[in-house]
């Protein structure tokens, strides 16, 4: 009687046929995962526009010395949205490419995205971190008590900022999974 590791290691190995088809599907999939990643990065000057609009309400008393932060953290912002999108021109895939034309557009595709991942922290989460600090700043410059009223939110965000790693790394470590899966197919077609 055949031992379960033995019939494991007896299969015959299959090899992933991968078609035109499929590629063109992934083509298309990739790219529409770029631009909503992309639209994803017109959020960051939204939500610092806002958090600036609710300071200035809320704290009108430290207006002039907050206003400069929330200044530059919205330039920084809006900045990020325009060398982002500047730097992420997506081309589509030509319909007349082979099997090899369409796996570079796919990994041209990945690296893509895996660079905007990485700039993300850069462009993103920088100038939103910074008006959530200006924030907490004004409600500890107000005195009136606030300040042990927003532990909660302050251990938030301090939890949001720890999950934002933690998904970019994720992210990136997928990204870098398809890339390198991708490119042992490739290397394996092409022998």
């Amino acid at each position: 009687m055949n031992s379960p590791q033995e019939i494991w290691q007896n299969q015959s190995a299959e090899r992933n046929a991968m078609t035109l088809k499929l590629i063109q599907l992934k083509a298309r999939e990739l790219r529409a995962r770029t631009r909503k990643k992309l639209l994803g990065m017109v959020v960051g000057p939204l939500l610092v526009a806002l958090v600036f609009g609710f300071a200035i309400r809320e704290f009108p008393a430290q207006r002039a010395m907050l206003e400069p932060f929330f200044t530059f953290a919205l330039v920084w912002s809006l900045a990020g949205v325009y060398f982002l999108k500047r730097g992420m021109r997506s081309t589509t895939m030509p319909a007349d490419a082979g099997l090899a034309g369409g796996l570079q557009f796919c990994l041209g595709e990945l690296q893509r995205q895996r660079r905007l991942v990485q700039q993300s922290l850069l462009w993103s989460f920088g100038p939103l971190a910074l008006a959530i600090g200006a924030f907490i700043y004004g409600l500890a410059l107000t005195g009136r008590g606030f300040f042990p009223k927003a532990l909660p939110f302050v251990a938030l965000v301090v939890i949001w900022i720890c999950l934002y790693f933690v998904i970019r790394w994720h992210e990136q470590r997928g990204l870098q999974n398809e890339i390198d899966e991708l490119r042992q197919f490739e290397g394996g077609n092409a022998g």
